[in-house]
C-alpha cells in the first residue's frame, strides 16, 4: 500500500552522499562534468557548475552496494543484480547471474566487470546482457578488494586482495599474468598514475605505493598518519599533486616531484573520505563521505593549497527536531545529532542552507588556524522554537542543547549562531541543572525558559538580559519542567511539569508569585505542543496517552488514548481539526479533535521522532530513528475526496515505506497485484439511508423552488424585445411537440418507396414526457419519467405540466399517470420537496379539470394519505432533533 487515508510519501530531503564513493563523468553534449552519488536504494546526478540536482534515480529494491559509470552509462548494483542507466534515471540494462552481493563495478571498454562478496568475477557484454567470462577465487586465498585496468595494457586489469597480493589478469584469455608479494596488508585502492606503468597502492597501514608494475619495482612511498588510505587522486592538470583520503576525514596533498607532503585539508569531512576524484584538466577535485557532504575544491590559493569551492550537504547525523518556519510552508527548520542546525527547503535544494554548528566559542572555532575540535562543539540541540516576527532585527531562535543550562539563540535571517548564551546566575555554580523547556514569545521578544529544577525564567531575546522568575526563587514546580507557552497577547504563561500540575501565570510578574490557576492531571507530563492561532494545547502524559487544554476555559477537552509506547511529538493541522502524533511504536495517528475519534493510522519500519505539519496544509514532514533526512508527505485532502470515518484505536493501519528523493515514486519494478487490498474504498452516499426516514434529493433550490411562482418569474424577466421567430421547419418534416425544434422521423419511408411525401399515422400531440408517462401505464414504472422530470430545469417543468391539460393534446389518462407518479415518489419516501413542488403545480394548473372530472376526483384520497404519511414522518423526527437539541443546551 502507498498510502494511508490521508497521507501519501512525497519526497526526502538532506540526503545527499553515503559510504560508496562518488563517480563523476564528463559529458561533450553538455560540456559539464557531472557527479553521481549515491543515497541508499537510489543515486543522485548532480552538475559541477552550479551543484544543481540533475536527476534522481528510480528507486531499487535494495541499497546500492557499488557505483560506476562510462561515457554512455551509470552502473550500480544492488543485492546480486546490476543495473544500467542512462541519462541519470533510464534503465536501460539488468544483468542477473550473481548469486552474492556485489561489491566491485568496473567498466572494461563493451564490457561491465562484476566482482562479487565470494570474490566470483564476471565479465558481462554490455548491449546483450550476456556473460561472457567468469572466474572464481577463494576468499581464503586472494579475496578481491579493489580492481584498476593500467593504462594501454589491452585485456588487462590488475587486482588488489585482503591478503595483500596483487595479480595481472588477461581476460581476453582468462589467464593470470603475473602476481605481486605485496607488502603485507591489505590492498585497499588502486589508482592509475599520470605515467604509463605506474599505479598507486593505497593500503590499510597508511602507506601509499607508487610501484612500477612493469618492472615490478617501487618508486616512492608514503605513509599517512591516519591509517588506512580510503581513496587516491591524481591531478591531471599539469601538476604533479596526488591526493589520498583517510578515515579521520582528512585529505593529504602529496608532491610526486619532491616527494613530500604538498599541503593538507584538515577536518574535510566529518567522516571517513571515502569518494576522492580529480576532475580532468581542471583544478578541481571532488570529495564524498559518508558525513552526508558532498564538496568541490578548487587549487586557486597562493602556497597552492585547496579552498572550498561548493558544498552540498544535510545532517551527518539523523535529525532530533524539525518545524517549519514562516507561514509559507517552503523552508524547514532542522537540528540533528551533529549539533547543526539546518534549514531545509521543500521548493529547491537550491535553497538548503547551514546555520552552523553549535559552539562553545563560535569565533575560535571560526579561526582558520585550527579545526573544530570536539571541545568547542556543544552537545546537540533537543529542541528549539522560532519566532518570524522580528527574525530581521534580532535573533529570532533559541535552542537548548543536551545536558546543559545554557540556551543558544540563532538568527534565522543572519543564518548563523548568535552571540547570546542564556543562563540565570543561581545556575552558574550548578552544572547539574538543565534547560528542559523553552518557548518563544509572538512578538519576537521574549524567551522563557523552563528547567530540570522546577524553575521558569523570562529572558530578552535582544540582550540576552534577564527579566522575571515566575514561581519565585523556590521554582514554579516541584519537579522539571516539561512545556511552557506563551498566549498570542502575551497575558499568561503556561508550564506544565513532571509534578503532574499545568499552571497558569501572568506574564507580567507582580509581588504574588503565586499561580492564577492550577490544573491538576493523573501522570507527569512528558511535553507541550501549542497551536498559534487558536487557544488549544497538546500535553503528552506518562501514561501514553494525550490531552488537550483549551486555554480560554482553561479545562481539560479532550483524551486521546492509543499509543502503545512513548510519545514522542504532536502537531496540529493549520485549522487546527486534526492532531497528528507520533511514537515509539513505529505508528503516526490522526486524531479528529471536534469528535474526539481516530481517523487515520499509518506504521512506518523505523519510529518517527519528530513531526511537524505544514503551516499550508500541504505537507507533514517526519524525522526517524537512524534515518538522515527528512520525509514529506502529502496532504491526499487537498487534492481528492477522501471520507475520514473514525477506526478502531487499536489498528494497526497500513505499513507504509519511507519516500525516496524523487518527487514521485519511481521503482524499478512494479507489482501487478493490488496493492491497496485492504484499504477502505471511497466512501459514496447512498440514495436513501433508511426505508422509514423521508429523503430529500440533491437538486439545487432554484430546480424546484419557483414553480408555484413561476408566472412572477417569467412575467419579471420578460424580454424588453420580442423573440425572433425561429427559422420554420419544411412544411413536410414532421415535428416532436418539446423546447426545442426536433424531427419525427419515425414513421420515414425506405428511399426505394415510390412516394417521397412522410404521411404520419399518429396524430397526437405529446410531448416526450407525456410519451414517457403514456408508456408507464403498462408497467407502473416511474423511474424513467421521474429521473427526465429532475434534469428539467422550472420553465421546462412548467411547460411540460402545461401540456398534460386536454386542449393542448393531452387526455385524462395522461393527467392520472401524473398523479400515480405523485403518489409513488411520496409512498418511496424520495425526493420529498420534488413530489411536493410537482403536485402544487399540478394542482395549480389542472384543478378545475380534476374539479370536473370524476376518475381524478376519485384518485385524489389516495394522493392525500400518501402525502399526510411521509409529512408525518418528517414532522416527528424534526420535532424530536429539536427537542434534544433544546436539552443539550440547557445542559
Amino acid at each position: 500500500m502507498s498510502h494511508s487515508k490521508i497521507f501519501s510519501g512525497n519526497r526526502a530531503l538532506g540526503y545527499v552522499s553515503n559510504h560508496i564513493p562518488v563517480v563523476t563523468r564528463y559529458i561533450q553534449r553538455r560540456k559539464e562534468n557531472l557527479i553521481v552519488t549515491c543515497v541508499g536504494k537510489a543515486f543522485h546526478t548532480y552538475g559541477c557548475s552550479h551543484f544543481t540536482l540533475l536527476s534522481v534515480s528510480g528507486v531499487h529494491d535494495g541499497e546500492i552496494t557499488c557505483m560506476t559509470a562510462d561515457a554512455y552509462h551509470i552502473y550500480t548494483a544492488s543485492d546480486n543484480k546490476i543495473y544500467a542507466w542512462r541519462r541519470g534515471s533510464e534503465l536501460k540494462h539488468t544483468y542477473k547471474g550473481h548469486e552474492c552481493p556485489i561489491h566491485i563495478l568496473h567498466p572494461f571498454g563493451p564490457h561491465l566487470i562484476s566482482i562479487d562478496e565470494d570474490s566470483n568475477l564476471k565479465l558481462w557484454d554490455i548491449r546483450s546482457e550476456e556473460n561472457v567470462l567468469e572466474l572464481n577465487f577463494a576468499n581464503s586465498i586472494f579475496q578481491i578488494t579493489t580492481i584498476v585496468h593500467p593504462s594501454t595494457y589491452i585485456n588487462k586489469i590488475l587486482l588488489g586482495s585482503e591478503q595483500g597480493q596483487l595479480q595481472i589478469w588477461n581476460l581476453k584469455s582468462a589467464k593470470m599474468i603475473y602476481t605481486f608479494k605485496g607488502w603485507s596488508s591489505p590492498v585497499s585502492v588502486l589508482e592509475q598514475a599520470p605515467a604509463v606503468d605506474v599505479i598507486a597502492i593505497g593500503l590499510a597501514n597508511g602507506k601509499i605505493v607508487l610501484h612500477n608494475i612493469k618492472y615490478d619495482e617501487s618508486i616512492v612511498e608514503f605513509i599517512q598518519d591516519w591509517g588506512l588510505v580510503t581513496s587516491i587522486a591524481f591531478r591531471s592538470d599539469g601538476h604533479p599533486i596526488m591526493a589520498t583520503g583517510s578515515l579521520a576525514g582528512h585529505v593529504v596533498f602529496w608532491n610526486l616531484e619532491q616527494r613530500k607532503v604538498d599541503c593538507q585539508l584538515l577536518n574535510a569531512h566529518f567522516g571517513a573520505v571515502t569518494g576522492l576524484n580529480s576532475l580532468p584538466n581542471e583544478p578541481l577535485i571532488v570529495t564524498s563521505s559518508p558525513d552526508n557532504s558532498l564538496k568541490l575544491w578548487i587549487f586557486d590559493l597562493a602556497d597552492g593549497g585547496a579552498r572550498l569551492l561548493r558544498i552540498r550537504e544535510g545532517h551527518a547525523e539523523p535529525p532530533t527536531f524539525i518545524r517549519f518556519h514562516g507561514s509559507n510552508g517552503h523552508n524547514i527548520l532542522s537540528a540533528g545529532g551533529d549539533s547543526s542546525l539546518r534549514i531545509f527547503s521543500t521548493i529547491t535544494e537550491t535553497y538548503n542552507k547551514s546555520l552552523g554548528r553549535a559552539s562553545f566559542n563560535r569565533k575560535a572555532s571560526k579561526k582558520k588556524s585550527r579545526a573544530v575540535e570536539d571541545p568547542l562543539i556543544m552537545p546537540p540541540i533537543t529542541l528549539f522554537t522560532s519566532e518570524s516576527t522580528r527574525e530581521k532585527d534580532w535573533d529570532n531562535v533559541a535552542a537548548l542543547h543536551l545536558g546543559l543550562g545554557v540556551v543558544t539563540t540563532w538568527s534565522y535571517d543572519k543564518i548563523k549562531m548568535g552571540e547570546l548564551k542564556l543562563l540565570p546566575d543561581r545556575f552558574k555554580h550548578n552544572p547539574s541543572a538543565t534547560a528542559t523547556s523553552l518557548c518563544i514569545t509572538h512578538c519576537g521578544n521574549f524567551v522563557i525558559i523552563g528547567y530540570s529544577t522546577g524553575h521558569v525564567d523570562r529572558f530578552n531575546i535582544q540582550s540576552g538580559i534577564y527579566r522575571a522568575t515566575y514561581g519565585g526563587e523556590n521554582g514554579g514546580h516541584t519537579a522539571p519542567v516539561s512545556g511552557v507557552a506563551v498566549d498570542t497577547l502575551n497575558q499568561f504563561v503556561i508550564t506544565a511539569g513532571r509534578d503532574a500540575t499545568i499552571k497558569f501565570w501572568s506574564f507580567k510578574q507582580t509581588k504574588d508569585s503565586s499561580p492564577r490557576t492550577v490544573i491538576e492531571v493523573k501522570e507527569p507530563v512528558e511535553w507541550l505542543r501549542t497551536h498559534a492561532e487558536t487557544s488549544l494545547i497538546a500535553l503528552a502524559l506518562e501514561d501514553l496517552s494525550i490531552i488537550l487544554i483549551d486555554l480560554d476555559t482553561r479545562r481539560l477537552v479532550r483524551h486521546f488514548n492509543g499509543h502503545t509506547s512513548r510519545i514522542t511529538d504532536a502537531t496540529f493541522s493549520p485549522d487546527a481539526r486534526w492532531l497528528i502524533t507520533a511514537s515509539m511504536d513505529c505508528t503516526i495517528r490522526t486524531w479528529d479533535i471536534p469528535s474526539a475519534q481516530l481517523i487515520d493510522i499509518f506504521s512506518v519500519e523505523e519510529a518517527c521522532t519528530s513531526l511537524h505539519f505544514s503551516p499550508t496544509g500541504e505537507y507533514l514532514a517526519t524525522s526517524h530513528v537512524c534515518n538522515l533526512g527528512i520525509y514529506l508527505w502529502s496532504n491526499r485532502t487537498l487534492y481528492s475526496h477522501v471520507s475520514l470515518t473514525s477506526i478502531p484505536s487499536d489498528l494497526s493501519g497500513p505499513v507504509l515505506a519511507l519516500p525516496g528523493s524523487a518527487p514521485e515514486p519511481n521503482q524499478l519494478s512494479v507489482d501487478s497485484e493490488d496493492r491497496d487490498g485492504g484499504e477502505n474504498v471511497e466512501f459514496v452516499s447512498p440514495e436513501q439511508i433508511h426505508s422509514k426516514l423521508i429523503t430529500m434529493s440533491s437538486l439545487a433550490n432554484s430546480r424546484w423552488q419557483n414553480l408555484l411562482n413561476i408566472d412572477i418569474v417569467k412575467k419579471r424577466n420578460k424580454p424588453k424585445e420580442a423573440p425572433k421567430a425561429p427559422p420554420a421547419a419544411p412544411f413536410f418534416l414532421p415535428t416532436i411537440p418539446s423546447l426545442e425544434v426536433q424531427f419525427d422521423l419515425g414513421e420515414a419511408t425506405d428511399k426505394d418507396q415510390a412516394s417521397k411525401l412522410l404521411t404520419p399515422t399518429n396524430f397526437d400531440s405529446l410531448t416526450v414526457f407525456g410519451k414517457l408517462l403514456q408508456l408507464s401505464s403498462e408497467t407502473d414504472d416511474f423511474s424513467e419519467v421521474i429521473e427526465r422530470f429532475k434534469s428539467l430545469g422550472p420553465s421546462a417543468i412548467d411547460f411540460e405540466i402545461q401540456s398534460l391539460a386536454l386542449h393542448s393534446g393531452g387526455s385524462i389518462v395522461i393527467m392520472l399517470q401524473f398523479l400515480k407518479m405523485i403518489r409513488s415518489m411520496m409512498k418511496s419516501k424520495k425526493d420529498f420537496e420534488l413530489a411536493q413542488a410537482y403536485l402544487g403545480a399540478f394542482l395549480k394548473s389542472h384543478g378545475e379539470t380534476i374539479a370536473a372530472d370524476q376518475q381524478l376526483r376519485e384518485y385524489l384520497p389516495k394522493v392525500q394519505k400518501a402525502q399526510l404519511a411521509s409529512w408525518t414522518t418528517l414532522r416527528d423526527n424534526l420535532f424530536y432533533n429539536l427537542s434534544v437539541v433544546q436539552h443539550l443546551k440547557r445542559v
